[in-house]
């Protein structure tokens, strides 16, 4: 079975190679890195504060979002799977995709949209919308105070804010789904796809004796 690419991860075959080559010097170090982890067996998963938080306040923050914009979504908890990726999408609505991003304090949360465009969430939405087949994804960027064991010796005002008006700590960018980008996701797999193989065999060759 060919490999799945995650779509929180997706940007890191996405940057365009020189010359004729479909995938970029940083695209074939993130491949080889997934060939190692598949020939030794583990799985490295990058943890910080930043994504701590992330998952500890997940639930606040789609609280807050459904205040503020007056919905009941609930978080999704469905994997979908295509021929070429694979993700797991925060909310999945009628009409969008909703990805939520707890921001760390007051000093990283985007005030305006432009400040949360961000190339590496615009392929993971892109991926979630290809796998719900949905016309539109939002980022939204919420604020909401950080638990006090993860603050450390921070500034605690800037992480406690819930005295802050509600509509001010949410922050939407919004993408629109783009078939000539869906068709370079496809096009980045299946380089992907072929350099991964390259990569096992050439382990398996210099570790063979």
């Amino acid at each position: 079975m060919s490999i799945l690419f995650r779509a929180s991860a997706l940007s890191a075959i996405m940057t365009d190679g020189k010359g004729k080559d479909e995938l970029s010097v940083g695209a074939k170090t993130y491949v080889t890195k997934l060939a190692k982890e598949f020939i030794y067996g583990y799985d490295e998963r990058v943890t910080s504060k930043y994504m701590d938080k992330g998952i500890q306040v997940e639930d606040e923050s789609i609280d807050l979002y459904n205040a503020v914009h007056l919905t009941s979504h609930a978080k999704n908890t469905e994997r979908r799977n295509n021929a070429w990726i694979t993700g797991e999408a925060d909310i999945v609505a009628d009409d969008r995709i909703i990805d939520i991003k707890s921001s760390w304090c007051l000093t990283t949360f985007p005030v305006l949209g432009e400040q949360g465009e961000d190339k590496g969430y615009e392929w993971q939405l892109r991926a979630y919308m290809m796998l719900w087949d949905k016309p539109r994804a939002d980022i939204a960027y919420c604020l909401v105070s950080t638990p006090d064991d993860l603050i450390g010796w921070e500034n605690k005002a800037l992480h406690q804010v819930d005295h802050i008006n509600r509509e001010l700590r949410v922050t939407i960018v919004t993408y629109e789904r783009d078939a000539t980008l869906e068709d370079k996701i496809k096009v980045k797999v299946e380089a992907a796809r072929v350099y991964y193989d390259q990569v096992i065999q050439e382990i398996s060759k210099q570790h063979t004796y």
